[in-house]
Order: structure tokens, then C-alpha cells, then sequence
């Protein structure tokens, strides 16, 4: 391929040796750089292809505005805002293939702001001191962000700087080269999924999927990967949304950092994609298998998947809360939406026999739907757990007469 263009991010005034550096790596691993200066203390010795004028100019503010904002905080965040905006604009236009941007914490900051900017598929590399620290919120982190940790790199260019930033560089250029943007070549099915052994439906739903003609793309409900099938949703890029692991709602109303943020379940609808949906695996709320169970669940039915991963049952109360925030949700919908309700079951855990084994808590959720406003909701109520073949018939049936009324369209977005 031609050589891909990255550009690189980060305050000149402060950082030039570093930059300079990158630069240098970039072009010795085959690749081209522009350089964004977000600095507004003073210039530096390398002379950036966007400067923070432009920069602050993208904002809709002067660089003397930036200065005069009143502390380093509200300044940075001024400049992550024309950076972001410069950056995407770049994309579009396909002026940059790829994204590098370094700093401390106020570095990362931005840095989170701008690589939120690109789509997803865009290679996105931040070289930052606080790389995957508990500082960084997962609700601003893009699904497909490359972290590398600038250890050793907080002041001077020692030989510990240099090999974080020679491999900082050779990982977004790398990425460039051997990237594959989705093309959306057929029509794609966008569903998500608490992995393959709590929920299964997508086993048989694949090739039935397949068949008619569409793809289909899995999303892991474990956070990020909802924000993923989230972001991608809001872009148009589903022809179809079955939305059946709802989890990370639940995980989000008991206050679990296994969530995909308050705007789960709402891109598809706001977009207009008809939206098959499932209250799958709703009865747990997720929490660290290496941390501490969250107190207000204390003495609740629990599993742990592995020593990442670990759950705990939810009570009535909530279950019926959650009924109720489920269809307040479906309810903004823009395009069709029709809810499928599998009365024996709504993960592997919870059959008969299993840990998380709980009917009374199931019932009460099941009723709680009958107590909601389901105005301009399709419903189905099926006597199936949600993973026997009655749930993907049903699923099937709601999608077959979908296309063939032409609400879902057979043709790639």
C-alpha cells in the first residue's frame, strides 16, 4: 500500500525532542507523519504541519482565548476540542490513515477526546504515562484504542523514551499497513452476546443469517464491546440490530464498571434500524472476579466465569426496574421494534439446576412487562428458554417478515 499518513499529536512546546523522535520512527517504519501541536505555552523547535492557532481556530476560539481561559485544564480541553474536530475532518478527507498521539495525563486526555473522533477500523495509538490505569474511565476509551505505557519518558529522551516511542510509532504504522476499514459489502446484522456459553442463539442464527444473504457481527457484552456495537449502530452501519444481551443495562443501574455507558440500546433506535431485542443474561449484574463482590448484593446467588469475570443475581425489585428502563428505552425508537420475551429462561446459568437458578425473580420480571407501555412495541411472549431453537425460530419469523415488508433492507449501508 502507499505509505500511510499518521498524524502525530502532542504539545510542542513541551515535547519536541519526543516528536521529533516519532517523526523520525514513523518515517524509518515506512510511513509519512503530520504533526498537530497542542501546546499553547510557546513554540518549540519542530515546526508542526497544523499549528495550535489552527488548532484553537477549530474550537471556534483564538490561541490568546486558549491562554487567557483561566487554568491548564479548561486550555487543554479547548484544544482537544478543535483537535478532535481537525482529526476527523482529516480522515474523512483521507488525509491521515492513522492516529499517535503521547502525553501525561493532561496528554491522555485530550488524546481519549480525539480518538473517540475516528470511526472504528482507524488505527489509534496512545503512548501515555497512565496506559490502562484505573485513571482513565472505560466510557472514553474507543473500542479499538493500542495503548503503549511512556515509561521512563515523563522528561528527557533517555534510551527507556526512545524504545517506548520507536514502538509506539512501529505499532500505528503497522496497523496502517495491514488495516482493513470494514467495507460493508453485504448487509450486516449487528447483535451482541454475553460470550458463547452463557448465551448461544448466535450458533444457530449464523448460517440461517448467512443464507439470506447478510453477515453477522457478534458483539461480546462485557463493556467495550458494547460501546462498539453501540458507536457502529449510531453510524448507520447495521441493516438489523438483535440486540439480545442486555447486561451491561443491568451492570449500569447496579453501578458495575462492566458497562458500555448510559447510552446503551439507544443508537440503533435513534438511527432508525429496526431493532429485534431480548432481555438476555438480565438478571446479573458483572463485577472483577479478582476484586470484591459490591456490598449491595451481598448473599445474592454468584458466578464466576474465570478470574477476570465474575457475577451476581439481581433481586425482584430490580428485575422489574429494569422492565421498566428497557421499554422506555425501545420506546425512542425511530425505526421497528419488537421485543421477544423467552419465558423459561434468559441465560445458561439460570435453567433448572445452575447457579443463578432463580423463577420467582424471572416471573416477576416477565410480569413487569405486562405493567410497562408498550405502545408502538411489537411483543412476543414464547414458552422457550433463550437458548432452545423456539427463541431463534421466533426470531427468525420477526426478521423474515421484516424483509419481507422492506423494513430491513437487503442491501449494504
Amino acid at each position: 500500500m502507499k505509505q500511510p499518513i499518521i498524524l502525530i499529536v502532542g504539545t510542542v512546546d513541551t515535547k519536541s525532542d519526543e516528536i521529533g523522535f516519532l517523526h523520525e520512527q514513523v518515517l524509518a517504519a515506512g510511513g509519512q507523519s503530520r504533526v498537530m501541536d497542542v501546546g499553547v505555552l510557546a513554540k518549540g523547535k519542530v515546526a508542526p504541519d497544523i499549528s495550535n492557532a489552527e488548532v484553537a481556530q477549530a474550537a471556534g476560539v483564538t490561541l490568546q482565548h486558549v491562554i487567557e481561559s483561566g487554568d491548564e485544564n479548561s486550555a487543554m480541553a479547548l484544544m482537544a476540542l478543535g483537535a478532535s474536530k481537525l482529526a476527523a475532518q482529516l480522515q474523512q478527507a483521507g488525509r491521515i490513515d492513522g492516529l499517535l498521539v503521547l502525553g501525561g495525563t493532561m496528554g491522555t486526555d485530550l488524546a481519549l477526546d480525539v480518538a473517540s473522533s475516528l470511526p472504528l477500523g482507524v488505527p489509534k495509538v496512545v503512548l501515555s504515562t497512565v496506559a490502562f490505569s484505573p485513571l482513565l474511565p472505560p466510557d472514553r476509551m474507543p473500542p479499538d484504542l493500542m495503548m503503549v505505557l511512556w515509561a521512563g519518558g515523563l522528561y528527557g529522551l533517555n534510551s527507556l523514551c526512545q524504545s517506548a516511542l520507536a514502538q509506539a510509532a512501529g505499532a500505528v504504522v503497522g496497523a496502517c499497513r495491514v488495516a482493513r476499514v470494514p467495507r460493508f459489502e453485504r448487509p450486516v446484522v449487528g447483535m451482541t452476546s454475553l460470550g458463547s456459553s452463557c448465551l448461544k442463539y448466535m450458533v444457530k442464527l449464523q448460517p440461517e443469517l448467512l443464507q439470506r444473504g447478510f453477515d453477522l457481527a457478534v458483539f461480546h457484552t462485557t463493556g467495550m464491546g458494547g460501546r462498539a456495537f453501540e458507536s457502529l449502530a449510531a453510524r448507520g452501519q447495521f441493516a438489523c440490530v438483535m440486540d439480545f444481551s442486555l447486561q451491561e443495562v443491568v451492570n449500569q443501574m447496579g453501578g458495575s464498571v462492566v458497562n458500555a455507558g448510559p447510552e446503551r440500546l439507544m443508537g440503533a433506535g435513534r438511527k432508525g434500524i429496526p431493532m429485534i431485542v431480548a432481555p438476555g443474561a438480565t438478571d446479573l449484574v458483572d463485577y472483577p472476579a479478582w476484586g470484591q463482590m459490591p456490598g449491595r448484593f451481598a448473599g445474592r446467588p454468584s458466578h464466576q466465569h474465570n478470574r477476570l469475570i465474575a457475577s451476581v443475581g439481581i433481586d425482584e425489585n430490580m428485575r422489574r426496574e429494569f422492565a421498566h428502563s428497557l421499554v422506555n428505552r425501545l420506546r425512542q425508537a425511530k425505526g421497528p421494534v419488537h421485543l421477544v420475551l423467552p419465558e423459561l429462561g434468559i441465560e445458561e446459568w439460570d435453567r433448572p439446576g445452575a447457579p443463578m437458578h432463580d423463577p420467582e425473580g424471572l416471573a416477576a420480571m416477565m410480569d413487569e412487562f405486562g405493567k410497562c407501555n408498550l405502545e408502538g412495541i411489537e411483543v412476543s411472549r414464547i414458552q422457550s428458554h433463550i437458548n432452545d431453537a423456539p427463541f431463534v425460530q421466533q426470531v427468525l419469523a420477526v426478521f423474515d417478515d421484516w424483509v419481507d415488508r422492506g423494513l430491513i433492507q437487503k442491501v449494504a449501508q
